[in-house]
């Protein structure tokens, strides 16, 4: 359990050897699934007042179910449409470096706290969002990071749209009548 922290830690830090260390090793991707439920959990427990208790079960399989969905059109889009020459990557290696992306999200437990809750969880997407980007240019061997926000940014937009259109079809979101 102590190198599933440092791991964490690691990669909150935003350590580049970190994600080159869990893109290379596949045994990894449990530990990258138990960083996106902890990750998922304590923003639960910072949103309890407003989800109640529901809400961390609710929340967390969202964000593993999340977490899958976006590693994927990760790699669809950052392998077929913005593959640079030295691009060679699996679903497996996205799954886990994106996985510990989710590590700054633990402060989200802070969430809890009067007054500073959306603080938190603003800076907390911040952070995930730059996690993102280095898991991102380190699993897809870009050169760049221009390359990999691009590839972040179109799958956010992607994921989006989807999962407005299923809340949508659900009666999860309603649209103004016209």
């Amino acid at each position: 359990m102590n190198l599933l922290f440092e791991r964490m830690l690691r990669a909150a830090k935003l350590d580049v050897a970190l994600y080159e260390e869990v893109e290379a090793d596949r045994t990894t991707i449990g530990q990258a699934m138990t960083v996106v439920v902890i990750s998922s959990v304590a923003a639960g427990i910072g949103n309890i007042g407003k989800m109640g208790f529901g809400g961390i079960l609710t929340g967390t399989l969202g964000a593993l179910l999340g977490w899958y969905v976006w590693a994927l059109l990760t790699y669809y889009i950052g392998t077929r449409w913005l593959p640079e020459p030295q691009t060679r990557a699996d679903v497996g290696e996205l799954l886990r470096t994106t996985g510990f992306s989710s590590s700054p999200g633990v402060i989200r437990i802070l969430g809890i706290l009067p007054g500073i809750g959306g603080l938190i969880f603003f800076v907390a997407g911040i952070w995930q969002l730059v996690a993102m980007v280095i898991a991102v240019r380190q699993a897809l061997d870009y050169s760049s990071n221009a390359r990999a926000i691009g590839v972040c940014l179109i799958g956010w937009i992607i994921q989006g749209a989807v999962l407005f259109l299923a809340m949508w079809l659900t009666g999860a979101v309603r649209t103004p009548a016209g």
